[in-house]
């Protein structure tokens, strides 16, 4: 079954879009020869009006544009803001409210988590995507019902588990996150993961156990290793695996997912 074409953007979202991949203008119908001298029209035809180039930013809402601060200002603005929850719910509302990131803008809606957050395993991936910002809930897609079939061959399923992503919006066109943008939302998903408080953290793919791990090998060689994660209050067990999104590329691979999630439920059983 072929699968659905992403929804149309609205022009807002596009022009949101156009800003961040750096369009800062929008040009006039008709081409325009900067170089040439203005009075210089050619024979039998008056001289066009020079047309004031109309910006891209000065098109999009005032309020969104302020609301945006330099990348050093929202990160500083991200930490103080997720410090300040004292619980998921609270934080869930933070996010809802807070502006720093542009990939707010072109997103459908915030995909905060889902699952139960009293787990005692949570499983965190990069960002949402098409499926995931439709639904507002993350790995619903073909990965998340391959995540639900890997999480139930050791006894777990979605009231089991809590699962969220490190990115809480979708990229435009399922692009991959800037560093810059992954620094922005990094204190919400460690102050997720503190409140939620697992005793077992596992990222899915490279680009999650990276961003939370601190490590800078790439998946092949960090999959199946155990981590410490710290919160500032207590140390959780991490586990680096494959992204379900991977394995659906390369079927080949679930034998070593397979290891990933035996030594997943040791660990459950031991603690």
């Amino acid at each position: 079954m072929a699968s659905l074409p992403d929804p149309v953007p609205n022009v807002q979202q596009l022009l949101a879009f156009y800003l961040e991949a750096g369009v800062d203008c929008a040009l006039a119908e008709e081409p325009v020869d900067h170089l040439a001298d203005p009075d210089a029209a050619p024979p039998g035809r008056e001289a066009a009006p020079v047309q004031p180039v109309r910006t891209i930013a000065a098109m999009l809402p005032t309020a969104r544009i302020e609301a945006a601060p330099a990348p050093e200002a929202a990160i500083a603005l991200a930490r103080e803001t997720a410090r300040t929850a004292p619980t998921l719910e609270a934080l869930r509302g933070l996010l809802e409210k807070f502006d720093g990131c542009a990939l707010k803008h072109t997103a459908t809606r915030l995909v905060f988590a889902d699952g139960n957050p009293n787990a005692r395993v949570m499983f965190v991936g990069e960002a949402p995507g098409r499926e995931e910002d439709l639904e507002g809930l993350p790995f619903v897609g073909r990965s998340g019902k391959l995540l639900d079939r890997m999480i139930a061959t050791i006894g777990l399923d979605r009231s089991k588990a809590y699962i969220a992503n490190v990115i809480p919006w979708r990229p435009p066109g399922n692009r991959t996150p800037t560093p810059q943008e992954s620094q922005i939302c990094l204190p919400f998903i460690r102050r997720q993961i503190e409140l939620a408080n697992p005793d077992v953290l596992v990222c899915m793919g490279g680009p999650a156990s990276q961003a939370l791990l601190g490590i800078k090998q790439g998946i092949k060689a960090t999959r199946g290793r155990w981590f410490e994660f710290h919160t500032g209050t207590r140390e959780i067990r991490a586990i680096a695996t494959y992204h379900p999104a991977y394995l659906l590329r390369t079927p080949a691979e679930k034998r070593f997912s397979w290891r990933d999630f035996l030594a997943i439920k040791k660990a459950l059983s031991e603690s």
